[in-house]
């Protein structure tokens, strides 16, 4: 993305890999909930964990640089200085699993195929592109439009290739559990549909050399087990049902893996420290409820929540309190807007909130037990506002009816996080209830956008571009499915979207985050809640690792992947 690549032309595998490492060997992983879609491209169905595994994408990202892609399907690239189109050569060897070649036409299908019937977030992530051109079977040109994302260049290789002779008879745009045939290192082996899938490695990969996949993908067979929620999940864990578990539960992780088999070392509990930005964990209020168009009620309802209580009474003191949409790198505000944040936010100045320029964003914190400070700040900006409380139920101005609403979850660990927040709201009055359904239906009932409010993270990568439409953007508000699950419908934001998107050089990105930042953190969109930069993971002892640990994920997802399992003596 910026300055030069950290690995040459002729490397010959990731440091954090071990090239010779044994292949081999079963391992079994988990998730929580059910699935019934092995399409995991569509905005339909819950699709089945780990889907990304059948899949080569025409480049692939190294893990210790913040944004740096080298060829897989595609062997060569070429692009101009002004990164205005791309061309993409592909590898002659580069087989899907029946043993056809991929070629040019099938990465032009796969990108007409995702952007018109996928999922929105394609349409929004690949808007910069307004052509593609094969050019002979193997090569295909991208071109983008004016003044587009200086990653655009970048992102077009992040696109997994779909076999057009596959799909072209079928029903893509809607969930099934049709194994799908694709040219990555695993390929689909059983189904029980809704309990787990099997994956078995493609023992003839082709790509199993290549420099980006050396050392990597060494399991013989993967299998994901599903289990209802994450207790019963732990309790499999250790009684061996399942090898590897990434603890997401501060109180689970604190108390509930004593045993013996830890004790004696046959299982293993880490936390391994990591470098991504952490993006915002929040509960999330959607602006389509009317009630929640009143930034002034959003405001207060956040001081209602008592961080400082629930880190040292809940979650045994592990985390920090996120400050940002960005938390945990560069891109995160701080202190005052810089000069060249305010000539991005000065022309908006009258339709920002004073604090965007006046003050230095901070999460409320609370200094008392009773979190009274900041419930006391509540009320007066309600009062402020016009709200009155009638009967112990606060009455909003607007509709003259009490202020009530939902916090939809699916999730049994979250409940005992909620119940502490309720309490604070109906001390102003607000009547805030829990609605719990399974997985199946949050899913769903998220992407309709049919919810008040909900616990959601928003992910962020060190390089932020053309994705932030799907987060943020006015069109994406209106678009089901999309990732703006706020509703955010603002000129401004609009605005600063683009600059990031637009920014050049990094010094221009960050200016251009920092100053999206503040927005959206003024804005009260959203109530802040914590973060940690590790990862905390359980295994059995039965794994070989690499010497070296990618230090922008070393943890469920490309660090696992480097993984082996140790040869039986």
């Amino acid at each position: 993305m910026h300055d030069q690549p950290k690995y040459g032309p002729d490397f010959d595998h990731f440091e954090y890999v071990s090239p010779n490492a044994p292949k081999g060997g079963s391992v079994k992983l988990y998730s929580i909930g059910t699935f019934d879609s092995l399409n995991g491209f569509v905005a339909k169905g819950n699709p089945a964990d780990q889907l990304g595994l059948i899949y080569d994408t025409l480049t692939v990202s190294s893990a210790d640089e913040p944004f740096t892609q080298y060829g897989l399907l595609a062997k060569t690239m070429e692009y101009p200085e002004d990164r205005s189109w791309i061309i993409y050569h592909l590898d002659p060897q580069a087989r899907f699993h029946d043993g056809k070649p991929v070629t040019a036409e099938d990465v032009a299908y796969t990108f007409e195929l995702l952007t018109e019937k996928g999922n929105p977030f394609y349409s929004f992530y690949y808007a910069d592109i307004i052509d593609t051109q094969v050019l002979d079977p193997l090569s295909i040109k991208f071109t983008f439009k004016e003044n587009a994302s200086h990653e655009t260049v970048l992102i077009t290789g992040q696109l997994p290739v779909l076999p057009k002779h596959f799909w072209q008879d079928k029903d893509f745009e809607n969930a099934n559990l049709l194994p799908p045939l694709g040219s990555g290192p695993y390929k689909v082996s059983k189904v029980d549909p809704g309990r787990s899938i099997s994956y078995e490695r493609v023992k003839d990969y082709w790509g199993i050399n290549r420099p980006t996949q050396k050392g990597s993908y060494n399991f013989d067979t993967i299998k994901v087990d599903y289990y209802r929620d994450d207790v019963v999940a732990l309790e499999a864990f250790k009684a061996g049902e399942y090898d590897f578990r990434f603890e997401r539960v501060s109180k689970l992780w604190a108390t509930a893996y004593n045993s013996n088999a830890l004790s004696d070392g046959r299982m293993i509990k880490r936390e391994i420290p990591h470098n991504n930005p952490t993006g915002m964990q929040a509960y999330a209020f959607n602006l389509r409820n009317p009630l929640f168009q009143d930034a002034t009620l959003r405001q207060a309802i956040g001081l209602a929540f008592d961080f400082e209580w629930t880190n040292k009474n809940l979650f045994y003191g592990a985390y920090k309190r996120t400050n940002s949409f960005f938390a945990n790198s560069d891109l995160q505000s701080t202190g005052l807007p810089s000069e060249s944040e305010l000539k991005l936010l000065q022309p908006f100045r009258e339709q920002l909130p004073d604090s965007v320029f006046t003050e230095t964003y901070a999460s409320p914190v609370s200094t008392d037990e009773r979190n009274r400070k900041n419930l006391r700040s509540a009320q007066k900006l309600l009062r402020t506002a016009g709200y009155k409380v009638v009967s112990n139920q606060l009455i909003s101005p607007q509709t003259g009816r009490p202020v009530e609403f939902e916090i939809l979850l699916y999730d049994d660990s979250f409940e005992r996080i909620a119940n502490p927040f309720i309490q604070n709201l109906k001390k102003l009055g607000i009547q805030a209830n829990i609605r719990k359904v399974d997985t199946s239906q949050y899913i769903n009932r998220r992407r309709t956008f049919d919810f008040d409010m909900i616990n959601h993270v928003f992910p962020q990568s060190l390089s932020p571009g053309n994705e932030q439409r799907d987060f943020w953007s006015s069109e994406a508000a209106s678009t089901p499915g999309s990732r703006n699950i706020i509703g955010v419908s603002n000129p401004v934001v609009d605005a600063l979207v683009s600059e990031v998107i637009e920014a050049k050089t990094r010094a221009d990105l960050l200016t251009a985050t920092h100053a999206l930042d503040r927005v959206l953190l003024n804005m009260h969109y959203v109530i802040p809640q914590w973060y940690t930069n590790t990862h905390r993971v359980a295994y059995w002892d039965k794994f070989g690792q690499p010497a070296v640990s990618p230090i922008y994920d070393p943890g469920y997802q490309t660090g696992f992947m480097t993984w082996w399992v140790r040869p039986t003596p």
